[in-house]
């Protein structure tokens, strides 16, 4: 192992800046973050589609607020100095039914009904009922209907008023508005209907409201008679609930109004009623005389629910009886339904499971004269949209820069911001701000981004454990891949110690095995296995190997406590290894009849500050180190041959380990260097250094260098003489050959009077 093998020394980069967080971001983009990215895109374009699924979670939210702030409509009367219960209900009820006789009644008895309402003089009356059919209880249908009666009994019926006629004379003396169906289904519609005259504003409104095939009208004589016509289809939601009353539906190219609507347009005396549209859709509904009633785009009122008021209702025998005060159904909006369970009229609202449905129309009606209409205006849909876009965009790029623990606090922030946003809205405008989308939408992409997030860390750890496992202890693998930040990318400096081995005459070695280069393969791995695994269970990291050389260097991507020493301990311990290699193969040879070459190592170790991280090109790099502690230890390792000593230490290293058994060998400028460096070799750890032979062995050593360096050669010999013998028991008896061949050399050709004691290296 030679010098050459090592990068050429360089200086040491600087510590890279962290990147602008613009770049960061941009880097995010680019990376798996724009998938994530591409998703919030397609959720806001969901959003903007307004498909059903997400509509149904949106009202069943807006259900929940309906439920905790219901709307109370007598204070909103009394705000526009209104009496409480501006809409009545004349109740068809279950005593009603029992007392004049199940449903239908004759239209006769309907007729009287609306007699008695009309003596308390209402503004309008509307029934939520339809009378599609004649009355099969007329007399005269009677009369064809009994084939067992006699002449004279059919001529009698025959003479009876027709009881539609009669209801339809009342109608015409009364501001009544009939009741009408829509239905999926077509329904023949004669040339002589009547319908709701309704003025166009701002473009044809039929594309966006609803549409049926057909309307379930009353029978000519009494749509001719009535002052108008309504629709009390409520149209409930796929769950049943009914949160939007249709303002207007189309059939067939024709417009029909609602019920309650259509009770103020007579009751105002108005021949139309006004629907108002905008490029987006429809947006109000009006009769003149009142506030604009406003609509989602598809014409539907979105009503603010109040609880089920029993006080609303009066039953239909009291009225017939005469028994209800003048105060109650006077100067009111009067309606005619049900809440008979068998007629099939009980709905579900956000606020009750079960009122029948002719109180919708009755809120309606009063919400339209005291206010408080729920409304979706487009730029709180937009804001729903921008709304999901920020939070989005924040946490796609926030939460990889920030962390889970901030990001969770700042998604908190948006939902809790979101959610007071709506309910704000919703309390203090009655204006309906979707949270749940954005909300679920956030939580979601949060989700995606922490899982992203994770499996970008749990796949880094798995690249940091590919990389490094061959090299690193399975203890600092794992640590690595636990945090691989601490894995600086580009270089960083920091303080190593740095190993480099190599095999002496390998190549004498190999050339026993020319014509076995897998046995010599085996050879090198034999060698390679046990020294590998001591240095990484002393914290090393195996940086190359160069064929039978080793590098390796601690400190490095992990911290390790007394890096020095661990290298130290690791080199002792492939000394003791070699001997039990050497042992085995030694056996090996005796039993094949091959020649024995014992393996032995010389190492060099050195300590200081290196650049250490990520060397090479965007295509190719690996985790290795540089500077000039490493060129100097690589040298050092190649002086153990010169000194005749396993180990070469430079001081930076010798003083990190004082306890160990250390001896100085020189001062010396290694090849390529001009500044001197004093070398030592390792011949053992703390316990060694303990042993009252090192201690003596050693303190005449000093001495014999202090004689050495002061050029007293005499002396110098002699206390090599009497020293010998302590060196050759650690087995580097060779050192004082070496120095005996230099005071030889120098007292041929004496050094300057001012020599410092330097010895110049000629080799590597």
């Amino acid at each position: 192992m030679t010098a050459e093998a090592l990068p050429a020394p360089a200086a040491a980069p600087k510590r890279g800046k962290s990147p602008s967080l613009l770049k960061r971001i941009a880097k995010r983009v680019l990376s798996a973050q724009s998938a994530i990215l591409a998703l919030l895109l397609f959720m806001v374009g969901v959003q903007a589609s307004d498909i059903e699924a997400i509509d149904v979670l949106r009202q069943r939210v807006f259900d929940s607020y309906h439920r905790f702030s219901p709307a109370d409509l007598n204070a909103a009367l009394k705000a526009k100095n209104l009496p409480p219960r501006m809409a009545m209900v004349v109740d068809i009820d279950e005593e009603s039914l029992a007392e004049i006789g199940q449903w239908p009644w004759p239209r006769s008895t309907v007729a009287r009904l609306l007699q008695q309402i009309n003596r308390y003089q209402p503004f309008a009356v509307g029934f939520d009922i339809v009378f599609a059919d004649p009355d099969r209880m007329s007399p005269p249908r009677l009369a064809e209907s009994f084939s067992v009666l006699d002449d004279k009994a059919v001529e009698s019926l025959r003479g009876l008023p027709d009881t539609d006629a009669v209801f339809a004379q009342v109608l015409k003396t009364s501001r009544a508005v009939l009741g009408q169906a829509a239905t999926p289904n077509k329904v023949p519609v004669q040339e002589s209907a009547v319908r709701t005259a309704v003025a166009e504003l701002g473009g044809n409104p039929r594309p966006k409201l609803l549409n049926f095939e057909g309307v379930v009208r009353n029978i000519p004589p009494l749509d001719q008679a009535a002052s108008g016509r309504g629709l009390f289809s409520v149209n409930p939601e796929v769950d049943g609930i009914v949160r939007r009353l249709p303002a207007a539906v189309a059939s067939d190219g024709h417009l029909y109004v609602t019920l309650g609507v259509e009770m103020l347009r007579v009751a105002l005396g108005q021949s139309a009623v006004g629907l108002r549209s905008n490029p987006t859709g429809i947006e109000s509904i009006f009769v003149q005389g009142l506030p604009a009633i406003p609509t989602d785009i598809n014409g539907r009122i979105l009503l603010h629910f109040a609880q089920h008021d029993p006080a609303r209702y009066v039953s239909a025998r009291d009225v017939m009886a005469g028994k209800v005060p003048p105060d109650v159904l006077g100067r009111r909006f009067v309606l005619i339904g049900t809440s008979a369970e068998g007629l099939k009229d009980i709905r579900a609202t956000p606020v009750d499971r079960a009122i029948p449905g002719v109180e919708i129309h009755a809120m309606m009606i009063e919400q339209a004269l005291g206010g408080g209409f729920l409304t979706r205006p487009w730029y709180l849909l937009t804001g729903e949209w921008v709304a999901l876009l920020i939070s989005g965009l924040l946490i796609i790029f926030l939460l990889p820069l920030i962390g889970a623990r901030w990001t969770v606090l700042m998604f908190g922030v948006i939902v809790a911001g979101l959610c007071a946003t709506s309910w704000y809205l919703f309390v203090g405008h009655k204006m309906l701000f979707d949270a749940a989308y954005p909300v679920i939408a956030a939580l979601l992409i949060y989700t995606l981004v922490t899982y992203a997030n994770y499996a970008k860390e749990q796949a880094e750890r798995e690249q940091v454990r590919g990389a490094f496992a061959r090299y690193l202890s399975p203890a600092l693998v794992e640590q690595l891949a636990q945090d691989p930040d601490r894995l600086k990318l580009g270089g960083e400096m920091r303080e190593m110690t740095l190993m480099f081995s190599d095999v002496r005459g390998f190549t004498t070695i190999s050339e026993q095995y020319k014509t076995d280069p897998e046995g010599l393969t085996r050879l090198i791995n034999r060698f390679l296995e046990p020294c590998t695994n001591l240095i990484l269970s002393h914290k090393g990291t195996i940086d190359k190997y160069m064929g039978d050389a080793i590098m390796a260097f601690w400190n490095a991507p992990v911290d390790v406590k007394d890096h020095t020493a661990a290298a130290c301990r690791s080199a002792l311990g492939m000394f003791k290894a070699m001997d039990t290699l050497n042992a085995e193969l030694e056996a090996e040879a005796k039993a094949t009849g091959r020649k024995f070459n014992a393996l032995k190592i010389g190492v060099g170790i050195n300590t200081g500050i290196c650049c250490v991280g990520n060397m090479g090109s965007s295509q190719r790099f690996d985790y290795s180190v540089l500077g000039d502690t490493v060129n100097l230890a690589s040298r050092l390792e190649g002086q153990s041959k010169t000194y005749g000593v396993l180990t070469v230490l430079g001081e930076a290293a010798q003083v990190k380990v004082p306890g160990f058994a250390c001896l100085e060998l020189d001062l010396i400028a290694v090849k390529g260097k001009k500044e001197a460096v004093r070398i030592f070799t390792m011949l053992g750890d703390e316990t060694v250094a303990a042993t009252p032979e090192f201690r003596a062995m050693r303190e005449k050593h000093d001495r014999i260098l202090a004689a050495y360096r002061a050029q007293q050669w005499d002396a110098c010999e002699a206390l090599m003489a009497e020293n010998r013998p302590a060196l050759e028991k650690f087995e580097i008896g060779g050192l004082y050959d070496l120095y005996a061949e230099r005071i030889a050399e120098f007292r041929a050709n004496p050094p300057p009077a001012n020599w410092d004691g330097v010895y110049v290296a000629t080799s590597k």
